[in-house]
């Protein structure tokens, strides 16, 4: 069953100094839900900005691919969809999502079908349950609701996610809103690395090499050898703080941009902590080969600190976690325009 939505109710609109546009000038945007292969389509004027897949085959549902407003990918293709040239690692890591790697001693970060064995007694999943609301325009929204689970299926955390879309002539713009509520039993997050708002970016937005690794062929097949090959490798990230580069991991920051050139084009990729969330700032995970993540719950594990940054939900209780993830075409997003994006973002989710 198909199901379009393309009007209806509209989100508020972002600051001005945020948007640069009027919200009247703002391409409309498209909802396009398929049961049939479990995904929702998101379409800027009829052409595909991302979509929310929550096939079985994934272990939690992610957004994948992510486009560019000239519809170039800046998400990776493998495990799902490999191009030539790709680092072949952490299959794990498809698109956009949202999970930790320590909840209740559950791994919801690392599970993949690569998992085999002993392993999986150890990995959490993360379900769809319902698509709540659809609702497109210049502002489009899709809620949903999912579940947290243990290896034997037991519901261990109930998150309602709201994804509000938003795009300019150069800009595509998601808010990511995740409300956790802890069921039966307490809940406890351990510091942990692996966390929490992730992206795997397209291989030209990663920063480049400086050891051989395995990059698929010209057919999207693992390579036999491994191998260093930088070409069109151009990423280099920067921090709130100011720190650049390699430097970015593991320190605390409001937000952090990646900057890269895909088909001869400047592209941003930033990713906005919202003040309020638990934790804020949060550490980052941003990683050269490509992983580009927000973790709130990490000061020991990446920050170096001698003191835990864990969190607890007793039954009942729960947490929201906003992020906004700003994909710029042509030219850089300045600290002073993501400094006025991360206030904008504050004043819009209290």
């Amino acid at each position: 069953m198909l199901l379009l939505v393309a009007c209806g109710r509209q989100t508020a609109s972002h600051d001005s100094a945020t948007t640069v546009e009027n919200e009247t000038t703002m391409p409309a945007i498209s909802l396009l839900h398929d049961e049939q292969r479990k995904k929702v389509e998101v379409r800027v004027d009829g052409a595909l900005f991302t979509a929310y897949l929550y096939g079985e085959s994934l272990k939690k549902p992610i957004l994948y691919p992510l486009k560019s407003s000239s519809g170039m990918e800046v998400t990776r293709g493998f495990p799902l969809a490999p191009r030539a040239g790709e680092r072949v690692d952490h299959p794990h890591q498809a698109g956009l999502w949202f999970n930790f790697g320590d909840v209740n001693g559950l791994d919801f970060w690392n599970n993949s079908d690569s998992v085999k064995g002993e392993r999986l007694q150890h990995m959490g999943l993360i379900r769809h349950r319902e698509i709540v609301s659809l609702a497109g325009g210049s502002g489009a929204e899709l809620q949903v609701r999912m579940d947290w689970l243990t290896p034997r299926h037991e519901p261990l955390l109930a998150e309602t996610a709201r994804f509000v879309f938003t795009a300019t002539e150069d800009a595509r713009i998601i808010d990511r809103i995740s409300t956790l509520t802890a069921l039966e039993e307490q809940v406890f997050f351990r510091d942990n690395k692996e966390g929490m708002l992730g992206i795997r970016v397209a291989r030209e937005m990663a920063q480049p090499d400086t050891e051989a690794v395995l990059l698929t062929d010209a057919s999207g097949r693992p390579a036999k050898l491994r191998q260093v090959n930088n070409n069109g490798v151009t990423g280099k990230y920067r921090g709130s703080s100011g720190l650049e580069g390699d430097a970015v991991w593991g320190t605390r920051n409001q937000w952090v941009r990646l900057d890269g050139i895909l088909e001869g084009k400047e592209v941003t990729i930033a990713i906005i902590d919202h003040v309020a969330n638990p934790g804020h700032p949060a550490h980052w995970h941003a990683r050269g080969y490509g992983l580009f993540a927000a973790n709130n719950f990490a000061r020991k594990a990446m920050g170096g600190g001698e003191e835990e940054q864990n969190f607890t939900l007793e039954p009942g209780a729960s947490a929201t976690f906003r992020y906004r993830i700003i994909i710029q075409e042509g030219g850089q997003l300045t600290d002073s325009v993501l400094n006025s994006y991360a206030t904008a973002f504050a004043q819009q989710y209290q």
